[in-house]
């Protein structure tokens, strides 16, 4: 793969700082998450995270630095679904709109064949709640929803936050294998999640933040090679920061 390719497919934040209240809350943040890996990124609450998210998918603006995809901004990208799936601050739509109609309504925001729309409810397992109003449906199928709406344009690049959340455990067993079915197609992945155990075992690389700097920036299997687990290794990181 050439330096290019990885540049078109590859997600990049550099540099990136931002304040709060006066308070800056991301120092300089910087990581890269590469096509055909899922890029693990970890940190305890307040450590960053939704932040660098929020300003990746143009939710919000960095002081400085940049945040981009494939070398594009998210607000500079045409129809942007088809480029770009996220799953963040949970399942948004009327509760009283169907399972199918509210990604019929996604697809055409973004120009997207209807054809998706049966296609992502059997690919995320959601075929037989299609009639459903998404005010019945429990966690763990909102969470899949969510993932059907960020697979509706086939995008290149997945941002997944909490997606194991609410998920029974063959619900996370499927997970598992989804991801990793993602990241063979050659598309990137960035994961966010607190379920370490579950991180370890889909993750290619672990980014950890903690107090809006990274500490960690390694291939998994380099970064525990030492240590018994992530979550060993992720406390020791984070356990003390000043």
């Amino acid at each position: 793969m050439t330096d290019i390719e990885t540049n078109v497919n590859s997600i990049s934040i550099s540099e990136l700082r931002k304040s709060h209240r006066g308070v800056e809350i991301l120092h300089g943040v910087g990581f890269t998450a590469a096509p055909g890996e899922v890029t693990a990124f970890l940190g305890p609450n307040g450590a960053g995270k939704s932040s660098t998210l929020r300003i990746l998918l143009g939710l919000d603006r960095a002081d400085s630095g940049s945040a981009l995809f494939g070398g594009k901004r998210y607000r500079d990208i045409d129809r942007p679904l088809t480029r770009v799936g996220a799953l963040f601050d949970g399942l948004a739509g009327n509760k009283m709109r169907s399972v199918a109609s509210h990604l019929a309504i996604v697809a055409e925001s973004n120009g997207i064949p209807h054809a998706r729309v049966s296609q992502t409810l059997e690919q995320t397992g959601l075929s037989a709640k299609r009639k459903s109003r998404l005010g019945t449906l429990s966690l763990g199928e909102g969470q899949r929803l969510g993932l059907a709406v960020a697979l509706l344009g086939e995008p290149q690049f997945l941002v997944l936050d909490e997606p194991t959340n609410g998920l029974d455990p063959a619900g996370i067993r499927w997970f598992r294998n989804f991801v990793r079915e993602q990241a063979a197609l050659g598309r990137t992945v960035l994961l966010s999640s607190h379920a370490l155990s579950e991180v370890q075992a889909v993750a290619d690389r672990a980014v950890v933040i903690s107090k809006g700097n990274i500490l960690l920036d390694s291939p998994l299997a380099e970064a525990t090679e030492k240590i018994s687990s992530l979550e060993d290794l992720f406390f020791e990181l984070t356990e003390g920061v000043a």
